[in-house]
């Protein structure tokens, strides 16, 4: 049984112009032609054709499977070993420009230009999730807040980053004492711990209001990743997200003005 040249383009996937070079290069010349001279491909051609398309899919050129296709003597197991070593070459290859990218969005989306070692030094077990720095990036790249935050982080050195984190380090370990300690959520100390968070804020990245930091707390309180970034899995408690965000609302109605409504 012959097929035209337009079904078996159909069916491999091809282009009708593909097969006619293949035809033209004598890498694959139909066995017949109509009485209109047209092409006409019968199975021998379509094995053919799969093998083709089957050492092109691993990067081969026309010239390689032809040699391929043509000696019966080839070692085909060579030709692919040879392949795969390539092919895991520009894996590697790729991957370090994955990294690269990757550590370009990093910058762009969470301020910090730390390489990775220096950001695994300062931030320990503290990460930045890239899923929630790009919403954050789309919600409020338009806020002066998330403008000011992104200009500060990108300028700090190493040496603040090491500052700021350590602050933080030492300021959790107040809140977890307080939280395993019973203390309620709205009395002196949770509150004085969420000022302290809130002035912290103020200090190395944004002017926090006390508007701007129940958003903070709220979304804390509700995306564990934005929680991550304030008490790492490590030292999480069930209940810990909630019992700062109550903290904070707290400090804000006694700290709060009308000015700072939105």
């Amino acid at each position: 049984m012959s097929y035209s040249v337009r079904q078996v383009a159909s069916w491999a996937g091809v282009t009708v112009r593909t097969l006619h070079h293949y035809d033209r290069t004598g890498l694959l010349t139909p066995g017949a032609r109509s009485r209109a001279g047209y092409r006409l491909y019968d199975e021998t051609d379509l094995a053919r054709l799969q093998q083709i398309l089957f050492y092109r899919e691993f990067g081969f050129s026309l010239d390689e499977i032809g040699t391929i296709l043509e000696d019966p003597q080839a070692n085909v197991l060579d030709h692919l070993r040879a392949r795969q070593r390539r092919l895991s070459d520009e894996i590697e290859r790729l991957q370090r420009l994955s990294e690269v990218a990757e550590r370009a969005i990093e910058v762009q989306q969470t301020g910090v230009r730390l390489t990775p070692q220096e950001r695994f030094e300062v931030f320990g077990e503290i990460g930045f999730d890239l899923s929630y720095a790009t919403e954050r990036q789309v919600r409020w790249a338009d806020s002066p807040g998330h403008r000011e935050a992104m200009a500060r982080a990108a300028a700090l050195t190493k040496e603040d980053w090491r500052r700021a984190m350590g602050e933080a380090a030492e300021w959790r370990e107040r809140l977890l004492a307080a939280f395993d300690a019973g203390e309620p959520s709205d009395g002196v100390a949770a509150m004085g711990l969420a000022e302290e968070h809130r002035r912290h804020i103020t200090r190395w990245f944004t002017t926090c209001p006390p508007a701007m930091h129940r958003r903070i707390a709220d979304d804390v309180a509700a995306d564990p990743r934005a929680f991550a970034l304030v008490v790492p899995p490590s030292q999480q408690r069930t209940g810990l997200a909630a019992y700062l965000a109550k903290a904070v609302h707290a400090n804000a109605a006694r700290t709060g003005s009308p000015e700072d409504e939105e």
